[in-house]
């Protein structure tokens, strides 16, 4: 489509949006618009540029009096070139970044999308060219060696930086984390079961980097509940080479059973890619939650955990499902397909990103602004980022069924109602 008719189809759906007519022209046209977005702004191969809401030629954007304002500009880098899980996954994480800027509907604010490559040089020149093209704030990138590479670009610029990274190491000095940190999903999930009685621990973890953060982190709060590790093995990411360290703990677990101080809760770490995996091995040696409780980390939060058998009714740690589950069939209706699971950190992210775009400029997102008491709530609940950029999430305990998760305990907010974004729950 050429330019010119996409502006002009895109501001005739705001409208009909803005004047909130409730007839079946309009409800198709918010469906309509999304698909439209989509399809004006994928640019795999560079950037793109997407306004709530188009305004005059010259980048202003009309207000009520008719004067012009300078547009909010928020940059987004994503790895979107390539092929592969992560492109699938970038791909994802800008939809839904675009999904927010029409629901939140704010006509002062654009997005500006740009490829990272992948790598930490193309992240650095990414963010050169957001900045350059006026983005006051950076969302993404996806990983720690991306944003370690961004951070120090943004900080000269004074251009603060919302990573999707989950490494806390590149927390602080104007970057802060909107992922799930490893270490509060361990002591919500140990917090838990300790309070149901659990006390002798066991643990399967990753024999990579990710299982070394979380070992010491589990000690910890292992001992912070009054209980103990009483064995902790580490698995290879290959199929064959898991078996021996599986057999294992079983033969461990059994031994335990045999003993006044039987081991009583289990801790696998594993992501979708993994607990398939382990499944049939953990069946043949006789591991499942009806012999010890099994207990898992927020890699068991994606759709389908239930259909590996053996973990069901184990319990993890995990947003409430509810803002997911509804967020997801949003995101379907206008793409024609699921999200990632990672797609609701940019939705929120944008979504922060438009809630502070309302102060004076150059007060928009201060370290004050981006830390505020308050924080944010979005689909994966609450969240307030600390002085130091690390986020203070809101993590419910769910118990794993066949379809989903069940509650168990349910998420406390860690920010009060008023603070809500106003595009959770939008249709």
């Amino acid at each position: 489509m050429t330019g010119a008719n996409s502006a002009v189809r895109l501001v005739n759906w705001v409208r009909c949006l803005r004047v909130r007519v409730h007839s079946v022209l309009c409800v198709a046209g918010l469906v309509v618009l999304a698909g439209l977005a989509a399809g004006c702004a994928t640019n795999f191969g560079g950037s793109s540029d997407m306004t709530a809401a188009l305004g005059d030629s010259k980048g202003g954007v009309p207000l009520a009096d008719g004067k012009p304002q300078k547009p909010v500009r928020i940059g987004m880098l994503l790895p979107l070139s390539g092929f592969g899980q992560q492109a699938a996954t970038a791909k994802g994480l800008k939809q839904a970044g675009e999904l927010a800027l029409f629901e939140l509907d704010n006509p002062l604010v654009q997005l500006i999308v740009k490829d990272d490559k992948g790598t930490p040089q193309g992240a650095a020149r990414a963010a050169e060219e957001a900045i350059s093209e006026g983005a006051e704030i950076i969302l993404g990138p996806l990983t720690a060696q991306a944003t370690t590479a961004v951070a120090p670009i943004a900080s000269k610029a004074n251009v603060a930086v919302i990573s999707f990274s989950n490494d806390r190491r590149v927390a602080g000095n104007g970057v802060y984390l909107m992922s799930f940190l490893p270490e509060q999903e361990i002591e919500r999930i140990v917090g838990y079961a300790a309070g149901k009685g659990k006390r002798r621990f066991a643990a399967l973890l990753p024999d990579d980097g990710y299982g070394a953060v979380i070992e010491p982190v589990l000690r910890r709060a292992v001992e912070k509940n009054g209980g103990t590790l009483a064995a902790a093995s580490r698995y290879p990411q290959d199929t064959n080479a898991m078996l021996a360290p599986v057999r294992a703990m079983a033969d461990e677990l059994k031994q335990s059973m045999d003993t006044g101080a039987p081991i009583d809760a289990l801790l696998i770490a594993a992501g979708p890619d993994v607990l398939p995996q382990i499944d049939p091995i953990l069946t043949y040696s006789g591991i499942s939650s009806d012999r010890v409780q099994l207990l898992g980390t927020g890699g068991w939060d994606f759709p389908n955990a239930g259909r590996s058998p053996a973990f069901v009714r184990g319990w993890y740690p995990g947003p409430d499902p509810h803002g997911w589950a509804d967020f997801a069939q949003r995101f379907s209706r206008s793409f024609g397909q699921a999200p990632p699971r990672l797609a609701s950190l940019a939705y929120d992210a944008v979504s922060i990103a438009i809630t502070l775009s309302s102060a004076e400029p150059g007060q928009r997102y201060t370290p004050q602004m981006m830390a505020r008491p308050s924080g944010f709530t979005g689909v994966d609940g609450s969240i307030r980022f600390a002085t130091n950029g690390l986020p203070e999430r809101s993590l419910a305990v769910l118990e794993l069924q066949t379809f989903g998760g069940n509650i168990l305990d349910p998420a406390m907010p860690v920010a009060p109602s008023d603070a809500r974004m106003t595009a959770v729950g939008a249709r």
